[in-house]
This record gives C-alpha cells, sequence and structure tokens, in this order.
C-alpha cells in the first residue's frame, strides 16, 4: 500500500504542511516512521481522513483549492467495479469528484483506495490520470 509524507498529504487535502502536521500530532490521522525516521500516513487512512473531512465541509483552511486547468489532484476514496463499468471517487482538498470509466481502464491504472491521482475535468466529464 502506499504512504505519503506529511508533505503529500498536505497538498492532497489541500492544506499546509503544518496543518498536516498538527493533525497528525493530534492523533486525527495515524501517522507511522520509515526506516530513514520520516512521519508516513497509510494510503487507505489518508482517503478515509479525507472523507471526513469533506463531510465536515473544511479542510481547516479558508483557501479553497482549484487548478487554473481544472486538473484536481487527489487521493482515491473509493472504487465500485462492475463487469464492464467502474466508478471512482477521487478527494481533491475539498472537492470530491467522481468518474465513470471502464473497469479496464482502473485495473491499467492501478487505482485502489489510497492512491493519488489526478481528476481532469472538460466540461462534464471527469478523466483521472496516475502517478
Amino acid at each position: 500500500m502506499q504512504s505519503y509524507t506529511i508533505g503529500q498529504a498536505a497538498r492532497l487535502l489541500g492544506v499546509s504542511p503544518d496543518t498536516a502536521r498538527r493533525w497528525a500530532d493530534a492523533g486525527r490521522v495515524a501517522t507511522h516512521r520509515d526506516d530513514g525516521g520520516r512521519r508516513l500516513i497509510d494510503g487507505r487512512d489518508l482517503a478515509a481522513f479525507s472523507v471526513e473531512l469533506a463531510r465536515a465541509g473544511t479542510t481547516g483552511e479558508d483557501t479553497p483549492y482549484t487548478s487554473a486547468r481544472n486538473a484536481f489532484p487527489g487521493i482515491v476514496t473509493a472504487i465500485k467495479l462492475g463487469d464492464v463499468a467502474a466508478q471512482v471517487e477521487i478527494q481533491a482538498g475539498p472537492h470530491r469528484l467522481v468518474s465513470l470509466l471502464t473497469r479496464e481502464a482502473v485495473e491499467e491504472l492501478g487505482l485502489e483506495v489510497g492512491v493519488e491521482a489526478v481528476a481532469r475535468v472538460k466540461s462534464t466529464n471527469v478523466h483521472i490520470d496516475r502517478f
């Protein structure tokens, strides 16, 4: 499972690294240390925490998380797979984006809950890129 540094988690949540660090220090999101001593957050824990923040209606900061090119970097929070189609949800700061795509695309991208991805919005279509 992918893990994220405090800085990476902050970017995905749309907050400052200091805010993410305070949340970790307060025990709002679990962390563990890697061999180098860096604090990391498990991808599944970060996904659950991002949904919790969105449901609360705030990320803790007043600045909206936007992109000039309609690209929303975030974390995959849910995947529903059918025989042919799939639904992928991404939490990008305060924004929840849902994309309908093929099951094959989800598998090729290696998407799973807790993985970092970018939702690109054009008109009514949401495209997903994986790093």
